[in-house]
């Protein structure tokens, strides 16, 4: 393990050929991942890291206790069947959730198998404590073991996704489960349906024409679009023209994939170029924001008081 250097600060982590770089001040973000001879994650090199654009330079961010901006429902009428503890009716929640824009706690830990970079995140606004330890393999794996505690009294409502961004270039293609449940969140530029629409990956009729998710350089010339794909077995895959990387994690867990597709479709500001880029990553509810998990999408996660959830995500790459 070597440190970095870097204006926001870096630490680096290194085995064999595997190397992970990750910035604590900037919520844990990490910023470099090479696997299998690749550097894999997507960086904009027109806005650097910094705390400013922490939120739309790339690499790998942890969403949670939302990936979305809402307002929990208030426990009136159509609501009060969740039960939904008064402490959480009606409270505003920020995009992309409260972990990014923090600087957790930081630490270099040596156990049995190797050296952990882990991050610890405190909330302001509910009572929980989150924790992500990274470890990276000589065996070309990186491997990321979560925790979240609820210190409150009371059961609290939560989504969690791990957002990697990575280049989406014309060989891109993304393996999952064939026929596997696929609903559409958001869309710019492409016509696959009404939001919440169903289909079965990798294949979509909308528009007159059925195209093929697994190969979203194709899909359309400009477009974005939100999907999130339902994965039981905990896998999926990119396909590169030289590489191939794996991830798996818990399913039981995290039981969907959430996936993000931008080719040059949507930008976070009117000044900004829209990218070229795509995220791919474990999500334990659907759709992005934990008020629709709670009510039409019906897939939330809970913790009940004193309660700690764990879980592992694995990255693995191979060269092709």
């Amino acid at each position: 393990m070597t440190a970095a250097a870097a204006e926001y600060g870096t630490a680096e982590l290194r085995a064999g050929a595997t190397r992970v770089v990750l910035a604590p001040t900037l919520g844990g973000k990490i910023i470099a991942m090479e696997l299998g001879g690749r550097q894999w994650l997507w960086s904009d090199p027109k806005l650097p890291h910094s705390a400013a654009n922490a939120a739309d330079s790339g690499g790998i961010d942890e969403l949670f206790p939302t990936a979305g901006a809402c307002n929990l429902p208030a426990i009136t009428g159509r609501y009060s069947a969740l039960h939904l503890p008064n402490a959480y009716s009606g409270l505003s929640l920020p995009d992309r959730g409260e972990l990014w824009s923090q600087s957790p706690e930081f630490s270099l830990e040596t156990r049995d198998d190797g050296v952990y970079a882990t991050c610890g995140w405190v909330s302001d606004r509910m009572p929980y404590r989150f924790v992500r330890a990274l470890y990276a393999s000589s065996a070309g794996e990186v491997v990321m073991r979560y925790g979240v505690h609820n210190d409150g009294l009371d059961r609290m409502p939560f989504l969690w996704m791990t957002q990697p961004l990575f280049p989406l270039t014309k060989h891109t293609h993304i393996e999952l489960a064939d026929g596997a449940r696929t609903r559409l969140w958001r869309q710019h530029g492409v016509e696959l349906g009404s939001i919440g629409a169903e289909h079965r990956w990798p294949r979509v009729a909308a528009a007159g024409k059925l195209r093929d998710l697994s190969y979203p350089d194709a899909l359309a010339r400009r477009y974005a679009c939100k999907l999130f794909v339902d994965a039981p077995q905990g896998h999926a895959a990119i396909v590169e023209e030289t590489a191939r990387l794996d991830v798996t994690w818990d399913a039981k867990f995290a039981p969907y994939v959430a996936l993000w597709y931008n080719r040059k479709g949507w930008a976070p500001g009117a000044r900004r170029r829209p990218p070229l880029h795509f995220a791919l990553g474990p999500s334990s509810g659907a759709p992005d924001t934990l008020a629709d998990a709670l009510g039409a999408w019906k897939s939330a996660s809970w913790l009940e008081p004193g309660e700690t959830k764990e879980w592992t995500v694995t990255w693995s790459a191979t060269p092709l």
